[in-house]
C-alpha cells in the first residue's frame, strides 16, 4: 500500500496584523484570496494562492487578546521558516520587488548553484524566489 497522490501544499503562518500581510502578499506580490473567516481583511484566517502556491495565513492573537505589539521572542523564531518560491526569472522579480517599493539585496549565485534573492515578510519570515543560474 502506498500514499495516495498529494495534489499541493498550503503552509499555514501565523501573522500579527492581518491586514499588514494582506497587504503586503495580496497587494504586493499578487496572491488571491481563495477564503477567508468571514470578516475579509480582519479575518482570522485567510487562504491564498498565486499560480498554483497555496499559503494560508492564521492570526497569532485572537482580536480581544492581541498585544499592541509583536512578541520580540516569537518574530526571531520566525527567521528559522523559508518559503522557497521558483521563478525562472529572478532578476525581473528583483526588479518588480523594487518597483514596488521594496528594497531586498540584489539576487545573488550560491555555490551550489542557484540564483536567490531573499527577502522577509512583515512577520519576519524568510522569502526565497530562487532559479538555476
Amino acid at each position: 500500500m502506498s500514499l495516495p497522490t498529494i495534489e499541493g501544499m498550503a503552509p499555514l503562518l501565523q501573522v500579527f496584523d492581518m491586514p499588514a500581510s494582506l497587504a503586503f502578499y495580496r497587494d504586493i506580490l499578487g496572491f488571491e484570496r481563495v477564503d477567508d473567516s468571514g470578516a475579509g481583511d480582519a479575518s482570522d484566517w485567510v487562504w491564498l494562492q498565486l499560480q498554483g502556491v497555496h499559503l494560508m495565513l492564521n492570526t497569532a492573537y485572537e482580536a480581544d487578546a492581541r498585544p499592541t505589539a509583536p512578541d520580540a521572542a516569537r518574530i526571531a523564531a520566525h527567521r528559522d521558516t523559508g518559503l522557497f518560491f521558483n521563478c525562472r526569472d529572478v532578476d525581473a522579480a528583483y526588479a518588480y520587488l523594487l518597483s514596488k517599493g521594496l528594497r531586498p539585496e540584489p539576487p545573488q549565485i550560491q555555490s551550489y548553484g542557484m540564483k536567490q534573492l531573499y527577502l522577509t515578510d512583515p512577520d519576519g519570515y524568510v522569502l526565497c524566489f530562487q532559479c538555476p543560474a
